[in-house]
């Protein structure tokens, strides 16, 4: 059945997937941004320069990291090949964006990301979706009776994993009422979304050890998670204060 669903998707296939979700994502932030004081257009615009950062700054900081190589080809600066891509880079430089233009329109932070929410979550399905079908974010071997065969083994099937947890939390952060203060919503989705990671890691079979074999991942989900706390109490004693 997964080779079947593999089967539909050519290179690259991660894209495929997570670009509707992403439009997706939008469409129900902006049903949401009733709830909190920002417009359509400014999420609309918000996303669209994030995107447009990610691209620019994941590229041209990989560059920068394999320059004599870029110089002999200029062109490939413009390929559509994302092996040629730094998604760290890209995504700090999405943030940066995203940031600069909220503080350009004086937009809310915490309300803004609260509406942003259930882009981010929806997003999570798009890219547990796109890991299934590229055969990536792959567990590690298993004699269980519902491993699948990838990679010359049977491994945990963690992709599933990643895609069911991914429509939990989706579905607590959408059906939640609202919540108070401003930030609950985001700040709940990034507790979830950490303690998910946590669970999903022990099973992986790609993960990146330090330490002599403790999961990177799973030290900074820690760190979201205690940071995640810490945060919603300043928030919740800031409301109480005012």
């Amino acid at each position: 059945m997964i080779t079947i669903f593999r089967s539909l998707f050519a290179p690259p296939r991660h894209l495929i997937l997570f670009l509707p979700a992403l439009w997706l994502g939008l469409y129900l932030s902006e049903k949401r941004a009733e709830r909190y004081p920002i417009s359509k257009e400014a999420l609309n615009n918000i996303v669209f320069y994030g995107m447009f950062g990610y691209l620019l700054g994941g590229r041209l900081l990989f560059a920068a990291a394999n320059l004599s190589a870029f110089m002999k080809s200029p062109l490939s600066l413009f390929s559509i090949n994302m092996d040629l891509f730094d998604p760290v880079g890209g995504f700090v430089a999405a943030l940066l964006v995203g940031f600069g233009y909220g503080q350009h329109r004086k937009l809310p932070l915490w309300s803004t990301l609260d509406a942003l929410t259930p882009l981010f979550a929806v997003s999570a399905i798009g890219l547990a979706l796109g890991h299934l079908a590229a055969g990536t974010a792959f567990g590690s071997p298993t004699s269980l009776p519902w491993g699948i065969d990838l990679w010359n083994a049977t491994r945990h099937p963690t992709q599933i994993y990643e895609l069911i947890l991914s429509v939990i939390v989706f579905g607590v952060i959408w059906f939640r009422k609202i919540s108070t203060p401003a930030g609950s919503d985001f700040l709940g989705f990034l507790a979830l979304t950490a303690g998910s990671r946590l669970f999903l890691e022990a099973f992986r079979g790609d993960s990146e050890l330090i330490f002599g074999g403790v999961r990177l991942a799973q030290v900074l989900a820690w760190i979201v998670l205690a940071l995640t706390f810490l945060v919603s109490e300043a928030l919740r004693s800031t409301k109480k204060i005012n």
